[in-house]
């Protein structure tokens, strides 16, 4: 098993990629804790998954740095460590720049940006009292390419992408591994509400014309999470079907 003996926290873990995420770093020997800020869809998802290995839920919003650091010392003192931390977490509120009013923008900033940053916080200096872990951020390939409707969101991924470069160097001397992914088309809820006519727009925009599934993400994760990715640092890894080139 590829991370046996190894505690790993899920933000965002409730749903869609994290819980997908989650199920498969299970089946790997991992002891896993999800954090959501949906308490109901946590209890849900620990009852789905429990089944597979060690899954416990702390409901915690990653845009307040409070409730962040009380959820790090609750698993410090019950697992001792963390190992692995996924900053999964995040939230849409898409709008033309024209129409996109203050509390849109500083809601997804909030999430998306500021939620990296307080949860990274957190967990860093347990990582390094044991000089070791990896950090895996969310991005997206609207974070390297942008994308019409989506400055916020797109802001937030760009920034994850700088933070995750800054902390590849920052904490690669202390023993920890940080690494991006970035998605592109996936077949999650979100998706789901999409317009036949642009899911259609998008697999063809896409050369394996084809969505990805959840089970891709989590399959990048659970690579650059393992001992196989040992010299990997500060790389943003693309899982899009090849839709950047």
């Amino acid at each position: 098993m590829k991370l046996s003996e190894k505690i790993g926290l899920i933000t965002g873990g409730a749903n869609g990629i994290g819980k997908i995420t989650a199920k498969r770093f299970l089946e790997e020997g991992a002891t896993v804790v999800i954090s959501d800020v949906n308490e109901q869809a946590g209890i849900e998802a620990v009852n789905e998954l429990k089944h597979y290995g060690d899954i416990t839920f702390i409901q915690a919003d990653v845009s307040k740095s409070d409730e962040v650091e009380s959820m790090v010392q609750e698993i410090v003192s019950n697992h001792r460590t963390i190992d692995i931390l996924i900053n999964n977490a995040g939230i849409t509120i898409d709008g033309f720049l024209t129409s996109m009013n203050e509390e849109s923008w500083e809601k997804v900033i909030a999430v998306n940006l500021s939620g990296v940053f307080n949860c990274t916080k957190a967990v860093v200096p347990v990582m390094m009292a044991q000089q070791s872990g990896v950090i895996l951020n969310a991005s997206s390939v609207v974070g390297i390419n942008g994308n019409i409707g989506q400055t916020n969101y797109a802001a937030t991924k760009a920034g994850v992408i700088g933070m995750t470069k800054s902390w590849a160097k920052e904490f690669g001397p202390k023993g920890i591994r940080v690494n991006a992914i970035a998605p592109g088309f996936i077949a999650t809820e979100m998706t789901a509400k999409v317009p036949p006519k642009v899911i259609e727009l998008m697999k063809a925009q896409t050369p394996l014309k084809k969505l990805g599934k959840p089970e891709d993400i989590a399959a990048g994760y659970l690579y650059l999470a393992s001992e196989d990715a040992n010299f990997i640092n500060g790389t943003i890894l693309t899982i899009d079907g090849g839709l950047i080139m």
